[in-house]
């Protein structure tokens, strides 16, 4: 069994939902959380940067307030992911808000920094650092991450190339403390499969893109909707790092999705520029097959716990 921080023991289903860059707002978190899963968004989502105090007051009062409400059907934590990476100017800022707002987990990417784990702990925060790698895995719990995010192939957005079942059997190796399984997983039996292979929690994405919540544009949602596996491009000339993203968006943008030449890793950016690049080019992940229509959040979780109870069935029948 892994060591798992309090936050997490009142999670009753094993779901993060993932942060997802533009989309994700507090209209979807809180979906998310109400529906018992893990919500999050990324802190510059909100923008202009006063935006981000304005959301995290929104958030705590409507979670409070259905807990008042509903003291049997309490709401998930939820989170916020910040970009630990040198082009991002506003972490400080947003870090100062989530330790004010005492936001419950802390994600972070890009970057494993000891002053941010340390500003989490400050107030009982637990950090989740996603990472592609063992190697990553590493150098983040050594830094003070209390958990991890293993981003395996087929994930939305930026991912890796590892698979899951060799990603997460090396970091069981020498790992006891919460892990989350990111790459392509879409369903209620996924979720199951992923605590087979030895993670705590399925981490969610590309599917809640195509939710009536989403700050997606319909044409991204049904997108969606109308893709497959064969639909996703891995390539990194959108923002340096590698990602998957849907081949339409690229065609549409007039690429040739087949043909993108490489990018310079060292022109990596995530102020306004890669703002303008995931807003035309849209990032998903390789399990959207299993995404049929557009739906509320609380559908989508529906399914996924129903799908999960009925792969535990299979499985001991």
């Amino acid at each position: 069994m892994s060591r798992l921080p309090p936050v997490f023991k009142q999670l009753k289903f094993p779901v993060i939902a993932s942060p997802l860059f533009i989309i994700s707002n507090p209209k979807l978190l809180i979906a998310q959380c109400k529906a018992g899963v893990v919500g999050s968004m990324p802190a510059l989502n909100a923008r202009p940067a006063a935006q981000l105090e304005e959301w995290l007051i929104e958030i705590t009062e409507a979670l409070a307030a259905h807990n008042r409400d509903h003291p049997d059907q309490p709401a998930a934590p939820f989170a916020i992911n910040q970009i630990v990476h040198k082009s991002n100017d506003r972490l400080e800022h947003d870090m100062a808000l989530c330790v004010k707002y005492k936001v419950p987990i802390i994600i972070t990417s890009l970057g494993a920094r000891e002053d941010v784990n340390a500003a989490a702990h400050s107030y009982g925060g637990v950090v989740m650092h996603d990472i592609i790698n063992n190697k990553f895995a590493k150098k983040a719990i050594e830094k003070g991450a209390d958990g991890l995010i293993a981003v395996a192939a087929g994930a939305g957005g930026h991912a890796g190339v590892k698979s899951p079942f060799a990603l997460i059997q090396e970091i069981r190796e020498w790992f006891d403390g919460p892990v989350a399984l990111s790459g392509a997983i879409t369903t209620g039996g996924a979720v199951l499969a992923a605590q087979a292979m030895g993670a705590d929690f399925a981490y969610v994405g590309s599917a809640f893109i195509a939710t009536d919540e989403a700050r997606a544009a319909d044409d991204y949602k049904q997108a969606v909707v109308d893709a497959n596996s064969d639909d996703i491009v891995y390539s990194n000339l959108f923002t340096g790092v590698h990602g998957n993203y849907l081949a339409a968006s690229i065609r549409n943008a007039g690429l040739d999705p087949a043909h993108l030449p490489e990018s310079d890793p060292s022109a990596m950016n995530f102020g306004g520029d890669a703002k303008k690049a995931w807003k035309d080019i849209w990032g998903c992940g390789q399990g959207i097959g299993a995404v049929k229509a557009v739906v509320p959040a609380a559908e989508l979780v529906a399914r996924l716990k129903r799908e999960y109870q009925e792969a535990k069935l299979r499985i001991t029948a």
